[in-house]
């Protein structure tokens, strides 16, 4: 094995390491007065709590389903037992990705409070570097593991043996166990923290701003803990682990895919496979250096555009560095080569290829910037129809969300149309891999806005000046775009990860086109297409039941608890903590129950053709439902966030508190599960039914129906007892709070 493989866990380790400066520097920073350090603690005690819950349930999915890997490995050529390992590994990796960012921003949003009563600068910085421990975290995790786990499967399985055989196809079959590890428990995470704060939020939002007239995050509420917990279980472990997911299929999609690139170069015609593992460790490399673009002069300075500069800071470089790095790893003629299909491209193809991919991520920022950005026409247009009552509101939210799915789905597709003419399905992979090795960078940018949030919550139950709520409120309204942009992003990864997926998937599972004119084939496409509005209906349909016993429990204790109005009297926050706790840890099992088990019926049961179009079905209507819902959600919350800051309507100034702002309430409750919930499932769903589908295909290639079926009844039957632990009451939540 050539020494170019070993450098990539050492730059994943490079990362590691500056993700532990920052960190000592966020907790260096001052964590202000015994109050806000007692409401900090309420929301790390909180956060921390349902992190356990939710761990456990997983623990024990984990273990079936490693168990069946097990089983499964042994039933086929160009399998092993050792999957299930790689499975663990890296459902424990996309966990612990989940931990570092609760366990960062629950100590940075409490600084970054102190550091706003300072100047807005210094809360940026605060904020800022709690999100690049985070991101950082994430994608160093995620190449030191892949690589390190490639190198130890190439020695067992290769060694010696041609990079295009058998052998390696084992190995990245094998390997392909650690990225459904990652994305099964992503999208768990995903989901269960999407409906605890969303829960919680709408919950708040009810009863505190619209029965109750009180501001966002009053300490009256009974609910604004358990909302801001919900930011941190949501916002920041749900995304961690769902970029940590992402950021593993994409690299692994173009790994498998390279093994069928013929390629004689100086790395034993490993240069191919490789590629996408150096430019992840080399974008980890640029998104270090992009984090010290972040910054402004003064109270006045643009945070958007500071963090825009670190952003493009960061492609930019990418881009130049791969130059480079593409034209010393690959020859200068390759080929693809599957059967009777045979291109050959250069390496300055596969750059443009990269480029490509660069240039979509940063487009999909953009137009999903435009779409759901304060001040934009897109948001103002809501505004506007917020002024005639609420029922305009959600239909002008709806048709903005609707509208911004047409820009997104012509930068994706012609990105797969010209990343395919450079270099083939390796050139549609290779552009997802160039569009993911900024993950860093991106999930840094994201990451801060949750922290900001948290930081202004805290602020107002703290009852700090005015001025300190006015920064976090600056840093939020940020944080909500940049949060739907990272949502574009990940939605735009998505689609092309899904095609690179479903390409090694047709090759593993040995067919050579999908037929739609087969009656099945078509029958699978259109079950496929309806997988994510089911998928969408339970996590949203969840947030509601959830929201209705939080909105229950808050209007008990507003009617029984003397003295809550007056501030003469304490919450119970640690029953609103619990009844989100409980909630999510149950509904979660459903939607994810459905990602897991679906391509394995269609798979077994149809065959690997029909299980193709399957995948096509929920690869389109997913991505069209992600970019819907994450630009519907983040124009109504940034609508809502217009008013609190002043907006003119028609000549007239609107206020928070008017009839208008009311109405804008209601559009961006409707909006929170949309944006935070089922929107950014999405991309999961996408990629995790595509690695399943790809995990399977020696099973259905080789006729192991009986097989699959019998595998497919054990995970359904093991789901029921994972359900029926779940009715088990959920106490040591409000213990932890206590």
């Amino acid at each position: 094995m050539n020494s170019l493989t070993y450098l990539v866990p050492v730059l994943g380790l490079i990362g590691l390491v500056v993700m532990v400066a920052k960190s000592i520097w966020v907790n260096k920073q001052d964590a202000g007065d015994e109050k806000m350090q007692e409401l900090a603690g309420y929301i790390a005690n909180g956060a921390m709590a349902f992190l356990k819950a939710e761990w456990k349930v997983l623990s024990y999915f984990a273990a079936i389903a490693a168990v069946l890997l097990a089983w499964s490995g042994t039933l086929v050529e160009h399998s092993d037992w050792v999957i299930a390992l790689a499975f663990l590994i890296g459902a424990f990796l996309s966990a612990f990705a989940g931990w570092i960012g609760m366990n960062i921003a629950t100590k940075a949003n409490v600084r970054t409070t102190q550091a706003a009563r300072t100047s807005l600068k210094k809360a940026l910085q605060v904020s800022f570097n709690g999100g690049a421990v985070m991101g950082l975290g994430v994608a160093g995790l995620a190449v030191v593991g892949l690589s390190t786990l490639f190198i130890v499967f190439y020695n067992i399985y290769v060694n010696g043996a041609s990079v295009n055989g058998p052998e390696m196809q084992t190995a990245l079959e094998v390997l392909a166990g650690f990225s459904l590890g990652a994305e099964s428990i992503a999208l768990f995470a995903r989901v269960g923290g999407g409906i605890y704060t969303k829960a919680a939020d709408v919950g708040a939002d009810l009863v505190g701003k619209v029965e109750k007239d009180i501001p966002e995050d009053d300490p009256r509420n009974p609910a604004t803990v358990a909302d801001n917990v919900g930011d941190n279980v949501g916002d920041v472990a749900g995304m961690g682990a769902d970029l940590f997911g992402s950021y593993v299929a994409t690299i692994l999609a173009t790994m498998v895919l390279g093994r069928e690139v013929i390629s004689i170069d100086n790395v034993g015609g490993m240069a191919p496979i490789l590629l996408p593992m150096l430019i992840a460790g080399m974008g980890l490399i640029f998104s270090i250096v992009g984090t010290f673009f972040v910054n402004i002069k003064g109270e006045n300075s643009s945070v958007q555009n500071a963090l825009n500069l670190g952003n493009w800071g960061s492609i930019v470089l990418t881009g130049i560095a791969s130059y480079f790095l593409v034209h010393y790893l690959l020859p200068e003629t390759l080929s693809f080569e599957r059967g009777s299909v045979v291109n050959q491209f250069s390496n300055t193809d596969v750059f443009f290829a990269i480029l490509v991919g660069l240039i979509v991520g940063a487009l999909m920022s953009i137009i999903t910037e435009y779409y759901t950005s304060m001040g934009k026409k897109p948001v103002l247009s809501i505004v506007k129809q917020s002024s005639t009552g609420h029922a305009t509101n959600i239909i002008g939210g709806l048709a903005v969300g609707m509208e911004s799915t047409v820009l997104p789905i012509i930068v994706l597709a012609s990105g797969i149309y010209i990343s395919f003419e450079f270099a083939g399905v390796y050139g549609v992979a290779i552009a997802a891999a160039g569009m993911m090795a900024t993950t860093a960078m991106q999930l840094a940018i994201d990451a801060f806005g949750p922290i900001a949030d948290n930081a202004g919550g805290i602020a107002e139950m703290s009852s700090l000046p005015k001025e300190v709520r006015e920064r976090t409120d600056n840093l939020d309204a940020v944080g909500n775009t940049t949060a739907a942009t990272g949502k574009g992003f990940a939605i735009a990864s998505a689609a092309l990860t899904a095609l690179a997926l479903f390409a090694a998937y047709v090759g593993i599972a040995g067919i050579e086109h999908i037929d739609i004119y087969k009656a099945d084939v078509l029958a699978m496409l259109f079950v496929g297409g309806m997988i994510p509005f089911i998928f969408s209906s339970l996590a949203i349909a969840a947030v509601g039941r959830a929201a209705m016993e939080m909105v229950k429990e808050v209007r008990r204790q507003f009617r029984e608890i003397p003295g809550i109005m007056e501030g003469t009297a304490k919450p119970e926050y640690e029953k609103c903590v619990a009844i989100s706790t409980k909630a999510s840890i149950k509904e979660m099992v459903a939607p994810g129950a459905i990602a897991l088990i679906s391509p394995v019926i269609v798979g077994f049961f149809f065959g690997p053709e029909a299980l193709g179009g399957f995948l096509a079905g929920i690869t389109v209507s997913g991505v069209l439902m992600g970019i819907f819902q994450n630009n519907a959600g983040g124009a109504w919350d940034n609508a809502k966030k217009s008013f609190e800051k002043g907006v003119q309507i028609d000549g007239n100034m609107e206020y928070k508190g008017s009839e208008a702002h009311k109405a804008s309430i209601t559009g961006d409750t409707v909006g929170d599960p949309f944006k935070d919930t089922s929107g950014p499932s999405m991309n999961i769903l996408i990629k995790l039914t595509s690695i399943v589908a790809l995990i399977i295909a020696p099973h259905i290639a080789n006729d192991k129906v009986n097989h699959g079926a019998e595998a497919s009844e054990l995970l359904k039957d093991n789901s029921k007892e994972i359900i029926m632990t779940l009715e088990e009451p959920t106490t040591e939540v409000a213990t932890t709070i206590e």
